[in-house]
């Protein structure tokens, strides 16, 4: 117990296994450091590009790109500290030479990506890591968790705001995100998506994302009375006062709700909102109102929650469910692929690759007999967006890195340059500011919930006849 209360941490004591910038060195896939090896013992460092990009999106016909600012940070920040050393050469299997070649990693190449909020589609690239071989290959596993989840969200988050048509999404992910990063990564990227805010504070505090809570049904039940419940939240937030009403009855709940709001009004507040987390919520939506409206309550809103997607939002607002807005939480913090309408749907994940398409200047490419859509596009590429005369999105061209183009803007701009940054990373709102304009310049057709049409996508005839020659 003195050994404890000096500072002594047991190897047995719980761990938090949370990342700190020291050991981001460690989050790679094992052969990344083994080819790594192999490379080094072959003098083999080759100046390369790697791209990431998307074979197939799962929901819908677009993606929302995130996550690019915490790969940047990973890949300027990552370092391999002694203590790192030191564990690995203690495990034996990669030689003391290679460590000590990581001893003062720098990554000195570039990163040419499409900014975060853009509308991104299948097989286009969306980030180029440019670099000596085995330093590029150190970032693939760490960019692709980050990039996969965080597009995934904010696509998902995307998709729930259109179908809420204009009304407050809010994040209520963060008790259902598969771990704590992925809590505080799903607001951001939902927040990247156009949600108007989390539940989660420590998004708020890390992030500046406004955060946004009710009550539990905990601080009901643990009152004598639902009626002594609401008085008690409603004199402890007189300016900021929503209520669940959905612990016992949920119309003897909103009756109870209004009792507290004639209260209220006699004290010179006003209740807020009601949310309603259960049952049938077209049903009950509408009773609500009802009763609110009888009582001249025709400001108190009315929140929406429980197991809600885009396409039961789409549902409710079809049929005429009186919701000001909507909280979403698990479909929205996994990412979920699935459509409740037909209960079809796949793995809640983004399958985006990081693929080698250039070494020193030579365009390469995976073939795949067995599995041509897995084949990759050789060479370093860009990505040129074309527009309408209204100033919507018409369709990407897809050219060599050094073509030459007439028309159109091309995405992937400058992050970094000789190992240092040069792109001024925006805040999360007006990323939120730009994935609005832009999506809003994607025609409706791509944005349907079901049978929406694929966007054009095409190839320049220069990349065209380099894949034809490819051997």
């Amino acid at each position: 117990m003195n050994a404890m209360r000096e500072g002594f941490v047991s190897p047995n004591s719980p761990k938090s296994a949370l990342l700190s910038v020291d050991e981001m060195a460690l989050f790679v896939d094992y052969y990344q450091l083994t080819m790594g090896q192999a490379d080094f013992d072959a003098d083999h460092n080759a100046t390369i590009t790697a791209n990431y990009y998307v074979r197939k999106i799962p929901q819908g016909q677009y993606l929302i790109a995130a996550g690019l600012e915490q790969v940047v940070h990973y890949i300027l920040n990552l370092r391999f500290t002694d203590t790192i050393l030191d564990w690995l050469a203690a495990r034996g299997d990669l030689s003391a030479h290679y460590l000590a070649s990581l001893r003062d990693f720098r990554f000195d190449g570039s990163v040419f990506a499409v900014p975060e909020g853009t509308p991104v589609f299948p097989n286009t690239p969306i980030i180029n890591v440019t670099g000596r071989s085995r330093d590029v290959q150190l970032f693939e596993t760490y960019l692709l968790c980050v990039m996969n989840f965080q597009t995934l969200i904010a696509t998902k988050a995307s998709r729930i705001v259109q179908a809420a048509r204009g009304r407050p999404v809010f994040d209520f992910g963060a008790r259902r995100a598969h771990g704590r990063d992925a809590g505080i990564l799903a607001a951001r990227a939902s927040f990247i998506g156009g949600a108007s805010g989390t539940s989660l504070v420590l998004a708020g505090c890390y992030f500046d994302i406004p955060y946004v809570g009710t009550m539990a049904h905990k601080f009901i039940s643990e009152r004598p009375t639902e009626l002594k419940a609401f008085r008690d939240y409603a004199e402890a937030f007189p300016n900021n006062t929503t209520l669940l009403i959905d612990t016992y009855d949920t119309l003897e709940g909103a009756r109870n709700a209004c009792i507290v709001a004639k209260e209220m009004e006699a004290r010179g507040t006003r209740l807020r909102a009601l949310r309603l987390d259960s049952g049938d919520l077209l049903r009950l939506s509408r009773q609500v109102r009802s009763i609110l409206d009888a009582e001249g309550l025709h400001y108190v809103q009315i929140i929406g929650s429980h197991d809600l997607d885009e396409f039961q939002i789409d549902t409710l607002l079809s049929n005429g469910a009186p919701f000001d807005s909507f909280g979403v939480g698990t479909r929205l913090a996994t990412g979920a692929n699935f459509n409740s309408w037909t209960s079809e749907g796949g793995t809640s994940a983004l399958g985006g690759v990081y693929k080698l398409v250039e070494s020193d200047g030579r365009p390469v490419g995976k073939q795949s007999l067995d599995e041509p859509s897995k084949a990759t596009i050789p060479g370093r590429k860009q990505v040129y967006r074309l527009t309408d005369t209204a100033g919507n999105y018409a369709k990407d061209h897809v050219t060599l890195w050094d073509e030459d183009v007439s028309e159109g803007q091309p995405l992937l701009i400058p992050i970094i340059e000789d190992g240092e940054l040069v792109f001024d990373f925006p805040t999360l709102q007006a990323i939120q500011t730009r994935t609005i304009a832009e999506v809003n310049k994607l025609p409706d057709a791509h944005k349907h919930l079901t049978n929406a049409t694929p966007y054009t996508v095409e190839l320049s005839p220069s990349l065209l006849a380099r894949m034809e020659n490819a051997p």
